[in-house]
């Protein structure tokens, strides 16, 4: 199966009650239709490094951030793919590159070194990230139920929803079962708009008659506070 690899786009994210999101849903049905993943708990793997440089850097909201993780839509199993993404945000543009390889491979890569068996520019991305940072290690462990739509339009549009974002320091595997501690309040629902482009009109009535605003909440960010921070006390 092809996967896409490379993704250049706008993400704009807003916190929603779960009557929006009914709304929502029942308002965009002639404008939407389910994606290939359009129910999934999504599983991910964060990498950073030991004084946690990438999500600190992050949270200074710079104009320029990075940062890698491995991506699962399932439970990874021996012969199930995994994707490597390094994903990158310039003056609010998220450029995304990804590869899809095993678990095992990912893990190999970016902890050991182990190179993939073919090379790509995209490869050689992530290893000039990997040798960047040096001593990257898995440090959070992020998982989601997502509901995903697309456009029936030709015009790149992805709306996801997100509910029971919980992340742990713990079982830091995509092989292992979604869990771990409650980002979000019991209710709230993380929507996300991702287009190259403008948002389309009749996505814009919606979200001023709700009277949605965007919010910069960031998951891994999120995790970092509620999880590593406190304890680390600085």
């Amino acid at each position: 199966m092809a996967f896409k690899t490379v993704f250049n786009r706008y993400e704009l994210k807003y916190m929603l009650t779960e009557e929006q999101k009914a709304r929502l849903l029942s308002y965009m049905s002639q404008y939407t239709v389910p994606d290939k993943y359009k129910n999934s708990t999504i599983r991910n793997v964060y990498f950073d490094t030991e004084s946690y440089r990438l999500i600190r850097r992050s949270m200074e909201k710079p104009k320029y951030k990075e940062k890698l993780r491995i991506r699962s839509y399932e439970k990874a199993l021996d012969d199930s793919t995994v994707f490597v993404e390094i994903k990158k945000k310039y003056d609010h543009v998220v450029y995304k590159r990804r590869l899809y390889m095993t678990e095992n491979d990912a893990m190999q890569w970016i902890c050991n070194g182990k190179q993939p068996a073919e090379r790509s520019q995209i490869g050689d991305e992530i290893d000039y990230f990997i040798s960047f940072y040096r001593s990257l290690h898995p440090t959070v462990f992020l998982s989601y139920d997502r509901e995903a739509f697309v456009s029936v339009l030709a015009d790149d549009l992805r709306i996801t929803f997100d509910t029971d974002i919980r992340a742990r320091l713990s079982d830091l595997s995509l092989r292992h079962a979604p869990g771990g501690e409650l980002l979000l309040p019991e209710g709230r629902v993380l929507m996300e708009i991702k287009t190259a482009g403008a948002i389309p009109l009749w996505l814009c009535r919606f979200l001023s008659e709700e009277r949605l605003y965007k919010t910069s909440f960031s998951k891994y960010g999120t995790a970092y506070e509620k999880l590593i921070f406190d304890k680390r006390g600085t």
